[in-house]
């Protein structure tokens, strides 16, 4: 008999770049059905040179991306360690989703940095790192991992929205999970803020001082990756090109950018849930940070015409969905189940992936 309670430490080091979010969460199976608690979590800011060979890391030697892979993978240790004595807690395992360097799932490859045996060694914990090659290696995108979460522990839920660096989406389907990228997110609305000097637009305050510019929105809207169905995932090699050189080549002002780009996700992802919707007001929870973007939230709400209905989170599901899902994975792991769904990835069968270090 497997254990019917499990209590896991997620790690997740996003596309954002702002640092790595600690979950210590607590699941219960009962009667059929799963139940969680985020017991404590924190995010911890990178060292400054940490984040930026991170930040820089797709473009860095072999060998340097190889010993930043221990260096991160170390330093995560070091944190897991730290979180542990301070909150008096000893999980069963350590679930990792690192960081993403190269997603090329085409040519069989998505590289995730920050050693299990590194991570491992200076956390003294039980360590699950690695979940998507396998589903790379079936033939799937790798990507994205977290629908088996949403339709486990958010079963009553029709649309899980995570705005991260990328904006992604699961829904049930015929009886099926399916999810996909939908598009760029706080990768491209941070770039801008960063400009008028901060990480991010607070509330999307200056998107909403920004002026729309038509001709950068209709570029956008035709870009090819909206065109394609079924499962598709963004990888940051595909952002630079297709999207931070559009951006560029248009010179806008920082706040007309945030603007044209609030509007574009806006129109992109009620798009996808007017198409997917079963329901004439579908329940949508949105997580990650874009989630506290009030501007983009009322864009969204204008682009359904008001047909929906925002599900309440709490700060620490909002903040830390991914790293809980991540724990989630590892319990899957841990009992020989499937945590990655051919449903989603495109890959030739589900999957209980993840290597297990120590």
């Amino acid at each position: 008999m497997h254990p019917e309670r499990y209590t896991l430490i997620g790690l997740m080091s996003g596309t954002s770049g702002d640092g790595l979010d600690l979950a210590h969460c607590h699941f219960e199976y009962q009667q059929g059905k799963w139940n969680y608690e985020i017991l404590q979590a924190e995010t911890r800011p990178f060292p400054i040179e940490l984040g930026k060979a991170l930040d820089r890391s797709h473009l860095l030697s072999g060998l340097d991306l190889a010993l930043l892979d221990v260096t991160f993978g170390r330093w995560m240790g070091e944190q897991v360690k730290n979180f542990c004595l301070q909150h008096q807690v000893k999980p069963m395992a350590v679930a990792s989703h690192g960081h993403t360097v190269f997603h090329q799932p085409e040519k069989g490859l998505s590289l995730q940095i920050g050693n299990g045996w590194a991570l491992h060694e200076a956390s003294g914990e039980t360590v699950l790192a690695d979940f998507r090659m396998l589903d790379v290696q079936l033939g799937g995108q790798g990507a994205p991992l977290v629908p088996i979460g949403d339709r486990l522990l958010f079963p009553q839920v029709d649309f899980c929205i995570n705005l991260g660096g990328i904006s992604n989406l699961s829904l049930e389907k015929n009886g099926q999970r399916i999810a996909f990228d939908c598009s760029p997110f706080n990768l491209l609305l941070n770039r801008e803020a960063e400009k008028l000097g901060n990480s991010y637009d607070q509330d999307g305050a200056w998107a909403r001082e920004g002026n729309l510019d038509s001709r950068l929105l209709a570029q956008l809207n035709a870009l090819p990756f909206y065109a394609i169905s079924g499962a598709k995932s963004l990888g940051r090699e595909s952002i630079d090109q297709l999207f931070i050189s559009l951006l560029d080549q248009r010179g806008l002002s920082p706040k007309d950018c945030l603007r044209t780009l609030v509007e574009h996700f806006a129109i992109q992802i009620a798009a996808v849930i007017r198409t997917h919707a079963t329901k004439a007001t579908p329940s949508v929870l949105l997580t990650g940070g874009g989630a506290y973007n009030r501007y983009f939230v009322e864009r969204l709400d204008h682009n359904l015409n008001q047909n929906w209905v925002q599900v309440e989170a709490s700060k620490e599901l909002i903040e830390f969905k991914e790293a809980l899902i991540f724990a989630f994975l590892g319990v899957l792991k841990l009992r020989g189940e499937a945590n990655a769904l051919a449903s989603v990835t495109g890959a030739s069968r589900d999957s209980s992936s993840g290597a297990i270090y120590g």
